[in-house]
């Protein structure tokens, strides 16, 4: 935001005016710049206010043991099942069907070279 305002700065000492038609505001006038950097402020703090909350929110869940992120889609049973069915001679685009996750999932927890 402050890399637009810088922007919009220049342009007014070039006597360059930027208008915004889409929220009329007009920088060529000084209630304009105003209104323009008030508003870039607010957009500004939400950003900041959202990142800290996301920080509170991430440290909040590790306190209670959590990881951040969405949950895994493979626990230690169906690494256990995979290496099961993939030792068996299951397909593994079978095996990676049956405990609902994609081929390159279950390649990522069970490299080839140890399938079987």
């Amino acid at each position: 935001m402050k890399g637009l305002i810088d922007l919009v700065n220049q342009l007014h000492q070039k006597e360059i005016h930027f208008k915004s038609i889409t929220d009329n505001v007009d920088a060529s006038t000084p209630a304009g710049r105003f209104f323009f950097q008030v508003m870039a402020s607010l957009a500004q703090m939400e950003r900041e206010l959202m990142a800290e909350r996301t920080k509170v929110g991430l440290a909040a869940a590790k306190a209670k043991g959590g990881v951040g992120g969405c949950k895994r889609k493979m626990t230690q049973s169906k690494i256990d099942s995979a290496k099961q069915l993939l030792a068996s001679g299951t397909l593994p685009k079978d095996v990676a069907k049956n405990l609902g996750i994609s081929v390159p999932t279950l390649y990522r927890w069970i490299p080839a070279s140890t399938d079987g």
